[in-house]
């Protein structure tokens, strides 16, 4: 038994209006103590009709969490694919729906992620004394190539698979003429990028056009799906757990990490808002020290969401401007 979360702290009554009755799917929620568990456990005992618990290779936890779910009397399925694939994503399409009671899913969670382990963009490696050049050529290249592969990956699991997952599921809603709420799970970090993770920070830039891109798609169905993105700060996770005690690395943004449990009651808020007021938006969650902390024990903090605009300046080159080039 690999499940470790406490259960009855993603229990909040007061925030199940967003979730009540939604048929949810969830991708990425399969790893213990993670961000997407922690979605499922707050989307599934607030009152979701299902909960579609996806994971690729992390099945034994995705499977304890389904059982916990179902120990709670939550419908919770498992939903095994790899996103980047497409022909695999293509094949959950009707076992979901049969899961969901011949219905599309209303509420789609794009958490799909993975992080790198970490190196400078543009940087080579340092030169080792005594190491001869053709051992460093060959040293620096290797580190060149496994680099790139792992940022790959990482782009190919926010970038690609967010893509085709709404592909997917905004047309099944359009389809079956049901209304359906996406929301994409991105990162602080596509505003303000730290060292050595670059594709990361790039894959999680590229979320945040996606609610623009759909609504340009869906063109006269645009009203039929509605979608928000987040932006999280550090949240304690088996990714980065490693980092909780390395304040160069979260103390930027936040006074301690996040718990699960406290990002998602903050995320409950955010579904439990009208979805005419979350459609299109970018909320970025800030963590602030609280006014009138405990000096005894972890620090206490306050959850602020500030909504993110990204604002396109446009002005013409005075160069260019000056003599434009013409032509008949």
């Amino acid at each position: 038994m690999t499940y470790t979360a406490p259960t009855d702290r993603f229990r909040f009554d007061a925030l199940r209006g967003g979730v009540e009755g939604k048929r949810v799917l969830i991708t990425g929620a399969g790893k213990d103590g993670g961000i997407g568990q922690a979605m499922a456990l707050s989307t599934g005992l607030n009152g979701a009709d299902s909960v579609g618990i996806h994971f690729h290779r992390s099945y034994e936890d995705g499977f304890d969490l389904v059982d916990r779910l179902r120990e709670e009397g939550v419908h919770a399925f498992p939903v095994q694919a790899d996103v980047t694939n497409l022909r695999d994503l293509w094949a959950i399409r009707s076992y979901v729906i049969d899961q969901m009671g011949g219905l599309p899913p209303n509420l789609v969670i794009c958490n799909s992620g993975l992080t790198e382990s970490g190196y400078s963009l543009g940087r080579t490696l340092r030169p080792v004394e005594g190491e001869s050049s053709s051992l460093r050529r060959a040293r620096v290249r290797q580190a060149f190539i496994e680099n790139l592969e792992q940022s790959r990956l990482v782009l190919d699991t926010k970038v690609d698979g967010f893509l085709a997952s709404t592909h997917l599921w905004a047309g099944e809603a359009v389809y079956a003429d049901e209304p359906a709420q996406f929301v994409y799970v991105s990162s602080r970090q596509a505003v303000d990028p730290g060292p050595a993770v670059p594709g990361y920070a790039l894959s999680n830039w590229a979320v945040l056009q996606l609610p623009k891109v759909l609504k340009v798609n869906l063109g006269r169905s645009a009203d039929l799906v509605t979608c928000f993105t987040l932006l999280l700060p550090f949240v304690r996770t088996g990714m980065t757990n490693e980092y909780a005690g390395n304040e160069r690395v979260f103390g930027r943004w936040q006074p301690r990490m996040l718990e699960p449990c406290e990002m998602a009651e903050a995320f409950m808020e955010l579904l439990a808002r009208p979805t005419d007021e979350t459609d299109g938006a970018m909320y970025e969650l800030m963590v602030n020290a609280a006014a009138e902390a405990d000096p005894v024990g972890p620090p206490a903090v306050e959850l602020i969401w500030h909504q993110l605009a990204l604002n396109l300046d446009e002005q013409p080159v005075d160069w260019s401007a000056a003599e434009p080039l013409r032509f008949a």
